[in-house]
């Protein structure tokens, strides 16, 4: 019996990886059957989609496939990024960076993503980063 994959937070950076096949994107796959997105994270991924040449139509197919849960940003989750930003913004962390974790902080859940970055962050988020 297998045991079943842990529940994540995914950042952009990490569906973004998988999709086009980038170096540790392989790993992403083990995420997207338990992960999350939040709907400005999803918004970054099809907007990216559509910056490579994508159609909208086929930016939305791609991210639907995946099946991910989206979780909407709420008000508390917005303010929680909104003070993550002291301690983002040296790294140069975006919005939708910032709402990733600020989701995974609200749901008591780790954060997936590429950015190494991420790595030295103390925020009371656990931060796997996949490459």
């Amino acid at each position: 019996m297998s045991e079943e994959p842990e529940r994540c937070i995914l950042d952009a950076s990490a569906v973004l990886a998988y999709l086009h096949r980038e170096p540790g994107g392989d790993a992403v796959a083990l995420f997207l059957d338990s992960g999350l997105i939040s709907a400005v994270n999803l918004s970054e991924v099809a907007a990216r989609i559509v910056e490579k040449g994508a159609s909208p139509a086929q930016a939305v197919a791609l991210v639907e496939d995946l099946g991910l849960e989206v979780v909407p940003v709420d008000r508390p989750c917005a303010y929680q990024a909104a003070w993550l930003r002291g301690a983002t913004r040296p790294l140069g962390l975006s919005l939708a960076d910032r709402i990733c974790l600020a989701t995974a902080k609200q749901h008591g859940l780790p954060a997936v993503t590429m950015d190494r970055s991420w790595a030295d962050l103390q925020i009371g988020v656990q931060i796997n980063v996949l490459r």
